[in-house]
């Protein structure tokens, strides 16, 4: 699993790296101060993970993640306990509050890794099988038409009905390949596909009016254009 780190601090980055290099599944590209310089790798670079400080210099990590068309998973790393919710919105894999144990950072990136199977499991598969009581059923991705968070539970509504699923909204999108869902909403997934009208504030799918949340319109925007 291949990461970069960026903080504005060197003694958190130093920390950071000392930690990763006891993680075997883990391979930390790169580490920067400069989050304008960590843009410009991920423009060349793929990878699948990002530790990311959230109050830094010109632009916080929550603006930083927030501008990425195509989004690694996440975990924040932060002196300040006040943006957990944000992070929960953001759905990233953890939130690790400086100073943080080595113990501590590797539960983070088991999580994270945890998610990176998942993720790569989706990408060669055309379904998932969604759990409702008792019972395992098989979706095929082409059938969801889009996905809507509540709580603890998760509701696809498919082409022929509504499943509703105890899992959260995060895993939900882990086990969706991510070129063909989109993230509107907080509080929904849809899927690109099935999309039939795309307004300012809202999009349309099987006469469903589902909004766009501010924070993910420039997003919803860029990804349909390139169909």
């Amino acid at each position: 699993m291949k990461a970069i780190a960026i903080d504005d601090e060197l003694l958190a980055l130093d920390v950071i790296r000392s930690h990763a290099s006891k993680v075997p599944y883990l391979e930390l590209k790169a580490v920067y101060t400069d989050a304008f310089k960590a843009l410009e790798f991920l423009q060349r670079e793929n990878v699948d993970l990002i530790f990311l400080d959230i109050k830094m210099p010109d632009i916080s990590g929550i603006e930083f993640f927030n501008s990425l068309s195509k989004k690694p998973l996440l975990v924040f790393t932060t002196a300040y306990a006040d943006y957990a919710l944000t992070s929960f919105e953001m759905d990233a894999v953890d939130y690790l509050l400086k100073p943080f144990s080595l113990s501590r950072f590797i539960k983070g990136c088991n999580k994270a890794f945890e998610l990176y199977n998942a993720r790569k499991g989706a990408e060669s598969s055309n379904h998932l099988f969604v759990k409702t009581g008792t019972e395992q059923r098989k979706v095929l991705f082409d059938d969801i038409l889009y996905v809507e968070a509540t709580g603890n539970y998760v509701t696809f509504a498919l082409t022929g009905g509504k499943l509703v699923s105890r899992i959260t909204f995060g895993e939900t999108i882990s086990l969706l390949p991510s070129e063909m869902f989109v993230r509107i909403h907080r509080s929904y997934l849809a899927n690109r596909n099935k999309i039939e009208k795309l307004e300012r504030h809202q999009v349309t799918i099987k006469d469903q009016k589902i909004a766009i949340g501010e924070a993910y319109r420039q997003n919803v925007s860029e990804l349909l254009q390139s169909k």
